[in-house]
């Protein structure tokens, strides 16, 4: 006789899992430029190893859908548990530039394992409001957790610690979701079909083609100014770290009370006006210096903040039958965009300062350029959305009428 499903407890090991995911993506940023300084790798190299991270979550979060209905969540987190132990422990003991690439794929095989057990697990255990509400609050630990990360990692880097001590972070909350988890029973598929082959029917529905191409560029507005804030914004007059902790603690209380907000707008419109800030607020970090690059990271952070659980949240409300699947493609189709342009960025940081040194600038006032001009190379994303969202916005008020 299996014993009752205590949901606090899951929910509370699920946070500790997202913190995980959030710890290796923080303390990664911090380390980027120490890490290629001391192994001799460029912008390029950087954002390849960078994109790993990105190409390994969508690889199991799909994976991870396709079979949830046949294996369920306690399987996938126990995957999600031995690649993150391995690939965390292999990144510590890193010797060249393969064997990060091949650890930081293990990391992100284990993030795609915790999206891909965690969402489903939530949606199934809550519904309507109070479901966007859960999916929220458990997203409100990533950028949580990368607040206390860039926090930590700022502080170890301040004090001259070597990158690997930092990567041994990562390890608490693992250990602390490992023990959360075991020996709990854990909840039975509920939303959509069991079938995979329904699932992938109801994905076909044009609705959801729009709702892939937009996380597409949700994910890469989000993820892309984020992981890449130390080489961007090194020279630009402010904290690189404690911009990305500002803007991540800002995100995690904004998920937190998400509830009433979505209440009030809807979820459309809580994704349009994200779009709208999110574009205000990379402009203000393209052209500003200082101390005013905290002001502007504000409005990022109002842009960036309800992307992601809500992108999943219109789904499993809106198209329920594309079940654990659903979500989990949704969400490996936003990190898969963020693999690709890793090395696009990173490309463009390197072009962008061949120009600047090609109009006489030089050191510190050539890596501010091309910094800034590599965030107004991003603006296109949330430019993008806010057309996308506004469409999507005024073609629900239509079918209300109708």
């Amino acid at each position: 006789m299996s014993q009752p499903i205590n949901a606090n407890r899951l929910f509370y090991a699920s946070c500790f899992a997202l913190i995980t995911t959030a710890f290796s993506f923080s303390i990664r940023a911090g380390i980027l430029t120490q890490l290629g300084t001391e192994m001799n790798l460029d912008t390029v190299q950087l954002g390849t190893i960078n994109s790993m991270w990105f190409l390994g979550f969508p690889i199991s979060m799909i994976l991870g859908g396709i079979f949830y209905s046949y294996i369920g969540p306690k399987l996938i987190m126990q995957i999600a548990l031995v690649a993150h132990a391995v690939g965390i422990l292999m990144t510590i003991y890193a010797v060249d530039y393969n064997t990060l690439l091949i650890s930081t794929l293990l990391i992100g095989l284990g993030n795609g394992c915790t999206e891909a057990a965690c969402n489903p697990m939530i949606a199934d255990s809550y519904s309507g409001i109070e479901m966007n509400s859960k999916l929220n609050r458990f997203h409100m630990w990533f950028p949580g957790g990368i607040v206390l990360g860039a926090l930590v990692s700022k502080f170890m880097t301040d004090a001259n610690m070597q990158w690997q001590v930092q990567i041994w972070i990562i390890l608490i909350p693992t250990i602390i979701y490992a023990v959360l988890f075991y020996g709990q029973s854990f909840p039975k598929p509920r939303i959509g079909d069991n079938s995979a082959l329904a699932n992938f029917k109801a994905m076909l529905n044009p609705l959801y083609l729009f709702m892939a191409a937009c996380m597409a560029l949700t994910a890469i507005s989000e993820f892309g100014p984020q992981q890449w804030v130390g080489p961007i914004l090194a020279k630009a007059g402010a904290s690189p770290m404690l911009i990305l902790a500002l803007v991540t603690g800002l995100m995690a209380v904004g998920r937190y009370f998400a509830g009433p907000l979505i209440k009030k707008l809807n979820t459309v419109g809580v994704l349009l006006g994200s779009a709208v800030f999110g574009v205000i607020g990379l402009y203000m970090m393209s052209t500003m210096q200082g101390s005013m690059l905290y002001v502007a990271a504000v409005f990022y952070a109002l842009g960036i903040c309800y992307f992601w659980p809500n992108m999943l949240g219109y789904i499993a409300e809106n198209l329920p039958q594309t079940g654990a699947l659903g979500l989990s493609i949704l969400g490996g189709i936003g990190m898969f965009s963020s693999s690709m342009f890793q090395p696009v960025i990173g490309a463009w940081i390197r072009d962008n300062k061949v120009v600047a040194e090609a109009k006489g600038l030089v050191g510190d006032a050539a890596d501010l350029a091309a910094g800034q001009s590599t965030l107004s190379n991003m603006l296109i994303f949330p430019g993008i959305l806010i057309v996308a969202f506004t469409t999507l916005y005024f073609f629900g008020k239509k079918k209300q009428v109708a």
